[in-house]
Order: C-alpha cells, then structure tokens, then sequence
C-alpha cells in the first residue's frame, strides 16, 4: 500500500480544515485517516498513482492548509518518503524508481512534530545523520534534483 501524509500549517488545524470542506471531506471519506506526527493527516491508497490523484484533488485545500505533503511506496523505499513532486515525476514516467535516493530532505520529530528539514545527499551511500537539533527520531525524504536546488 502507498502512504499519503499531508503536514499542516503551523497557523491551522489540517483535520479539521480537510474533514470541515464538503469537498475535501468527499475525497477523503474512502479512506481511514491517522495522525502519525502533530497536524498531520495520513492515509493508505492502493498505488502510487492513487496517492498523486488524490493530492491533486485536494490542490486548492493544501495550497492554503498545508506546508507539504508526502508519500510512501513501498517499491521505491520501504523506509524513505518521497516528495509529493518527486512521487509525480515517477509516477508520470520522468524518473526512475531506481534514479531517486540521492537527494534527501531530513525532518527531526521533537514533540511529535516535523522540524526543519536538513537538505544533504548520500555520503557512500548513506545517509547522514541529523545534526539541526538533538532529536529521537527523524524522517527521510527523497526529493527531486530541481527540490533540492539544482
């Protein structure tokens, strides 16, 4: 199954602005939603595929209630998410699967929330430890080259 997380903006409470819109609430009504970090809204869809559509059918709601979305599939990574731009571009045929992974975006978790992300590539191929903050635990996102800065 492919994993969606949308992250909420600091300055709102993303359930409630999601599942309070008629339409948004539409989109999402098929689906079982959890909370995996604080303001956020996390979902499982059937394939990548699903995941981009559904993020596009809810663009008007994310622009204005969301910092970012992700999403998490299993043939790419079992660990890593993908970027909502870089799960497009696999999607619609512009990067391999097998081409991603060296572009990362790094989130620290304090308090149940995703902090500011660390922007790094591979080193020998892993992935360079979070040093932002001290932190327990931390999410690693692949992102496209153009995300990324190049």
């Amino acid at each position: 199954m492919t994993r969606v997380c949308i992250v909420g903006t600091e300055d709102v409470h993303l359930q409630y602005e999601l599942l309070s819109r008629e339409t948004a609430r539409a989109a999402l009504s098929t689906y079982e939603l959890s909370e995996p970090f604080s303001n956020t809204l996390a979902l499982e869809t059937v394939s990548l595929g699903a995941a981009v559509s559904l993020l596009n059918d809810l663009q008007w709601y994310l622009v204005r209630f969301s910092d970012f979305a992700l999403v998490s599939e299993p043939s790419v990574s079992e660990d890593e998410w993908l970027s909502r731009t870089l799960a497009r571009d696999i999607r619609d045929g512009n990067v391999e699967p097998e081409e991603t992974g060296e572009y990362l975006a790094i989130y620290g978790v304090e308090d149940g929330r995703l902090i500011e992300p660390m922007f790094v590539t591979r080193i020998d191929g892993e992935v360079p430890e979070y040093d932002l903050r001290d932190v327990d635990e931390t999410v690693v996102v692949r992102v496209s080259k153009a995300e990324f800065g190049g």
